[in-house]
């Protein structure tokens, strides 16, 4: 594993949340863009010709799963799930008049070339940090879905790891740590940033009661109104939903630090949250998108549901971001498994989070 990140400089106002209240999605069509592979902005045609000749560039192929939001600027992930994906970390402007906007390699293409251990070879996951600092989860691994082949592992990193979610946080002393989801081995990665250390904090087995081998760990970081951060993790089929502070992560134990917050009636997909306490999340196979706030009892009377989706689209990720808005990036990433979507790749949209009247 190797965590490939990018410092944005200058500061950005505090993010407040709001769920934008309208009976209609198409009332924001200036702010709901659509995604797809066939939008790349190249240097010059000569070199999309190289790349499309050579097979490094297939559009079907590219599907945005993951993104942060800084200002005006949208940063989203496309993994190398197959192959045909000429970059994996890309931005775009959310001041773009075009619904269909162009994305552009970030940093730069050079920091993007396939089996270049110096350069992102497969973005996972992506996380804007409260000193806007954004951080990347580069698994090493491309072709996912078809000939995996591992670029690099480190010694954190066993051959059966499969890292998913990367979190980031700052100590009161102001040391950074990362956390990151290794769903294969049970654990939580922690790096200390300043100190240049890092360890594996084993899960209890409680948190793995329910799980099925091939298992997704979602994790989120969760700001109490008191202060104090919390690690909310879950597996995807596991039976409930714990929490562990992150000054336990910090001391490298999670022995007798994880709380169990409640049962899972449902399998459940976290989304993100709101740069606070509020956690956002979908039912698997379900397009509704809910908001529940962690200060209240993980029960569904405290669930608020936010959106009201449809059969086409399901959510991957919810994040706080421009105009003070939350945002909701969903696309048809299981037509893209089963190879069902066109030449033009997935359909993947980016809007702000809106609560339909039939909600």
């Amino acid at each position: 594993m190797q965590s490939n990140l990018a410092r944005i400089a200058a500061a950005v106002a505090s993010l407040l949340f709001s769920v934008t209240a309208t009976c209609d999605k198409t009332l924001l069509p200036e702010l709901t863009f659509t995604l797809n592979g066939a939008n790349v902005e190249w240097p010059n045609s000569f070199i999309k010709n190289i790349f499309t000749s050579s097979d490094r560039y297939t559009p079907k192929n590219i599907l945005a799963t993951r993104i942060q939001i800084y200002r005006d600027e949208a940063f989203v992930l496309t993994p190398r799930y197959k192959p045909g994906v000429p970059f994996t970390l890309g931005k775009f402007s959310l001041k773009n008049k075009n619904c269909h906007p162009t994305i552009a390699p970030y940093p730069c293409w050079d920091l993007q070339e396939e089996g270049n251990c110096q350069a992102i070879q497969s973005a996972v996951d992506i996380f804007l940090d409260s000193q806007d600092i954004l951080w990347i989860l580069d698994s090493g691994i491309v072709n996912t879905l078809d000939q995996p082949i591992k670029r690099y592992l480190s010694g954190l990193v066993c051959s059966a790891s499969r890292l998913q979610y990367l979190v980031v946080d700052y100590a009161a002393d102001g040391r950074s740590f990362l956390y990151i989801s290794d769903a294969a081995t049970h654990a939580i990665l922690v790096y200390d940033i300043t100190n240049s250390r890092g360890y594996r904090v084993v899960l209890p087995k409680i948190v793995t009661r329910g799980c099925s081998t091939r298992d997704v760990l979602y994790i989120a970081l969760i700001r109490k109104s008191e202060g104090n951060t919390e690690l909310y993790l879950t597996y995807l089929s596991g039976e409930s939903i714990f929490s562990v502070k992150t000054e336990y992560l910090r001391r490298g134990s999670t022995k007798g630090s994880v709380t169990n917050i409640g049962p899972k009636h449902n399998d459940i997909i976290i989304l993100g949250t709101d740069n606070g306490y509020s956690l956002f999340f979908r039912l698997k196979g379900e397009s509704d998108i809910y908001m529940w706030n962690t200060e209240t009892c993980f029960k569904s009377e405290n669930f608020m549901l936010v959106q009201k989706g449809n059969e086409c689209h399901l959510a991957t990720q919810v994040v706080p971001g421009y105009r003070r808005l939350m945002w909701v990036l969903e696309s048809n990433f299981h037509d893209y498994i089963q190879d069902k979507v066109s030449c033009t790749g997935a359909s993947v949209s980016l809007h702000p989070l809106v609560k339909t009247c039939d909600a």
